[in-house]
């Protein structure tokens, strides 16, 4: 293709982005198998044919906006577009001078919603918009109202969405497709045939792991207390179903908006303290079954901090109970004997293996709790030749975080060679450059099809690769799991639904079109 340097499309790339010309197109294509080199494409295609149009390149993050800024840069010749990112860093006035002799943006959804919305510039002249990670692309977010705007402003409006995966639910994925106007959705799995003569083989073991009696006493006195505040939510006639985590975070959210009204609802009002416990307790549940003992001591030891304090009435009746007590004694009592959660020794074991057979291996272990990834690499920085560092996102409260500028020094250590091992967070998860590894390793199973789906890709793509589960027996761990299977199976049934009734609709308007012709 002309203005294409040093890099050539492979067949399913070439299909994709010759759908896309004519089509608002979402492309849902797994993780490192070339989504942003379609858009490269099309935005080339797009400003041969109305020289002195801009493309708008959005996602969702800094280090992902400029990480695409860089493919560009890279594989287009100096001179073929004058490229800018915007970030909220420049001031607005410098921001409306830049769009004026811009060719190409790159920038956040948020910077450019606000500078739409203080009328500072208007995307009529904006021949192509690409919005990556577009599965974000649902109710309020950003790039809802940008495509709304965008398809309202432009002289000629094309977009292109980009996903490793919209989502399991039906429903969700027209929404997506509706809020982008799409015409045509371009599906390739792991397992398409014209994608697979590219990919490596990807290995796959599932690890069980028995859950310690010692940890059963502390979990049968955590649930018995649970059950007490989640019986107290049902006979007051608000808790019904499973009292899961993500059940009781909703009652929360009902109740204190009843609340939020000022009406003294006192059945609400007692609900919501026991609410607000149960929480805690199945937050505890889930680190003590899935995470790491040292975890879920340190959070009991959060939650007698937050009761000194007296933050809470609640809090303060909840450490005052003999099962929580009881907990928090045992779960000492074992850390001072040197008893950790039995997926930490696993780990390691699988690690010092693995290092042994290949002294170039490169590792991700993803983990769902900041604590947890920093206990993990510091138990891998004792195997000899693992180095390992954490890498999470930025810091929003107390505890662990890293900034844009160290985010990206460690993926640079990690590219070099000079750490062979990130403990990541969900920040590893979602489209960042992070060079290709040898080993991807879930510390947990996760109950998302979407995240599931971006951590296996970061493996088996240029070479050879491994994915490992542990799964803690008899715990959540197995629920997540099946879970997670089970709505990537819907999630496939789903966009071959979409799929085909976009077509249906796409090739009824090309037949109203023709007959009006005629």
């Amino acid at each position: 293709m002309e203005f294409l340097k040093g890099i050539k499309p492979r067949k399913y790339q070439q299909q994709i982005f010759e759908n896309c010309i004519d089509n608002n197109c979402i492309v849902v294509l797994p993780t490192g198998l070339g989504k942003t080199l379609i858009a490269l494409m099309l935005t080339i295609e797009r400003m041969k044919k109305y020289p002195g149009e801009k493309a708008l390149f959005l996602a969702p993050t800094k280090p992902l906006v400029e990480q695409h800024f860089n493919y560009f840069k890279k594989h287009l010749p100096a001179l073929f577009a004058d490229m800018q990112v915007f970030t909220g860093k420049i001031p607005s006035q410098k921001r409306k001078k830049l769009w004026e002799t811009a060719d190409i943006i790159f920038s956040t959804p948020q910077c450019v919603a606000n500078d739409l919305k203080n009328n500072l510039y208007t995307l009529k002249e904006v021949c192509l918009l690409i919005e990556d990670e577009a599965h974000r692309c649902v109710k309020n977010y950003s790039y809802t109202f940008i495509a709304k705007k965008y398809l309202e402003q432009a002289n000629h409006p094309r977009i292109l969405g980009l996903t490793a995966s919209p989502g399991t639910e039906k429903s969700k994925i027209i929404s997506i497709c509706k809020n982008l106007s799409i015409q045509k959705v371009e599906v390739k799995t792991r397992d398409s045939p014209e994608v697979k003569e590219y990919l490596q083989e990807l290995e796959f073991e599932k690890i069980k792991i028995p859950f310690p009696p010692e940890f059963e006493e502390i979990r049968q006195a955590i649930s018995s207390l649970l059950t007490k505040y989640t019986d107290e939510l049902r006979k007051r006639g608000l808790l019904f179903g499973p009292a899961s985590k993500t059940n009781l975070i909703q009652l929360q959210k009902k109740l204190a908006n009843s609340l939020s009204y000022g009406i003294r609802n006192y059945n609400h009002l007692h609900a919501a303290s026991a609410c607000a416990q149960a929480i805690k307790l199945q937050h505890a549940l889930e680190l003590l079954e899935t995470q790491t003992l040292e975890g879920f001591n340190k959070y009991l030891k959060t939650l007698f901090k937050s009761a000194a304090q007296k933050q809470s009435k609640g809090v303060v009746r909840l450490v005052a109970k003999p099962e929580f007590n009881f907990a928090y004694i045992k779960s000492t009592e074992l850390l001072a004997k040197k008893i950790e959660h039995p997926k930490l020794k696993k780990l390691t074991e699988i690690l010092q293996k693995e290092i042994s057979e290949n002294n170039k291996l490169k590792t991700i272990v993803f983990s769902q709790f900041r604590n947890t990834a920093a206990k993990i690499s510091e138990k891998l920085n004792e195997i000899e030749g693992i180095s390992s560092k954490v890498f999470v996102g930025q810091l929003k409260k107390e505890g662990l975080g890293l900034n844009q500028k160290e985010q990206k020094k460690i993926l640079e250590e990690f590219a070099s060679g000079r750490i062979n091992t990130l403990c990541a967070t969900s920040i590893g998860e979602e489209g960042l450059d992070i060079p290709e590894v040898n080993l991807v390793i879930f510390y947990e199973p996760i109950p998302s099809a979407i995240r599931a789906i971006q951590r296996r890709g970061r493996t088996a793509r240029l070479q050879k690769g491994k994915l490992i589960i542990l799964m803690t027996n008899k715990t959540r761990d197995e629920a997540f799991y099946y879970i997670s299977r089970a709505k990537e199976k819907k999630m496939q049934r789903s966009l071959e639904f979409v799929e085909r009734e976009i077509s249906k609709k796409s090739l009824a308007k090309k037949k109203e079109v023709q007959k009006r012709l005629a």
